[in-house]
């Protein structure tokens, strides 16, 4: 018999991600049990079983969407000629996709970085705090969620080690010093993240595309980069940016 907490816990660590099928009603004659479970992963592999056959065929395109939208799916099933089955019974059951959880690299702990890691406390966010200045961490109260990485700027290899890059990957740039702003932009627009935000103004996103173009040769420039961050809801101050790019974050994540 399967350890079920074992597994997905091993899965966890590992930040893969899979879909969790359980059976959550059988009525009349069914191939399977209510608390039946399968585990789905991206290359369709699969732990346990929900009863064979085509249900189980049925299903397993039915968690690779849910994986790759993110998102839980409920279905019924009845069991007639269609499913080369004749048992006529029905199959209830339920897709939750894990370990996706939104991860943000954030650059810059300032007064704004740290404001959206206050903000983020709580929602879906994993949030990782990085910042080059030499101790700069030792004054700071944030909550033990928060990931922090102190990190030598000046190596990008040790720059790009830091971030999982992927589907899942947010990247933001509030760094104290453009030139370390466009250092990171120019590396992180080489690489697959869902979102990728740069603090300035629409001068300053001009700039930095002409040099990604003309001094670097990335012909998308800052195509995919957004700049400046946060929904237009007004207001200026640290916290008020803050609030904003967190709101942005959080419409990407929910897709709405």
């Amino acid at each position: 018999m399967l350890n079920w907490i074992e597994l997905l816990n091993d899965f966890k660590k590992k930040q893969e991600p899979i879909a969790l099928i359980t059976v959550t009603k059988c009525l009349g004659s069914t191939p399977c049990v209510v608390s039946s479970r399968m585990i789905v992963k991206k290359s369709k592999v699969i732990h346990g079983t929900i009863g064979g056959g085509k249900l189980e065929f049925l299903v397993i395109d039915e968690a690779l969407k849910s994986i790759k939208e993110n998102k839980i799916i409920e279905l019924t099933y009845t069991l007639g000629p269609e499913f080369e089955q004749c048992c006529g019974g029905k199959v209830e059951l339920i897709i939750e996709p894990m370990n996706q959880s939104p991860e943000l690299f954030l650059f810059g702990a300032g007064h704004i970085g740290i404001a959206i890691c206050k903000l983020l406390v709580d929602t879906p966010f994993q949030v990782h705090l990085i910042d080059s200045r030499e101790d700069w961490f030792l004054y700071l109260e944030l909550d033990d969620s928060i990931n922090i990485c102190p990190i030598n700027i000046k190596d990008f290899s040790t720059f790009k080690d830091a971030v999982n890059w992927g589907e899942n990957c947010y990247v933001l740039v509030l760094t104290h010093d453009h030139t370390i702003d466009f250092d990171i932009i120019a590396m992180a627009i080489q690489n697959k993240t869902k979102y990728l935000g740069l603090i300035g103004s629409k001068t300053k996103r001009v700039r930095f595309n002409n040099m990604l173009i003309n001094d670097l040769s990335l012909e998308e420039g800052m195509t995919n980069v957004i700049c400046p961050i946060g929904l237009e809801i007004g207001g200026n101050s640290p916290k008020e940016i803050a609030i904003s790019t967190v709101a942005q974050l959080l419409q990407v994540h929910y897709k709405k």
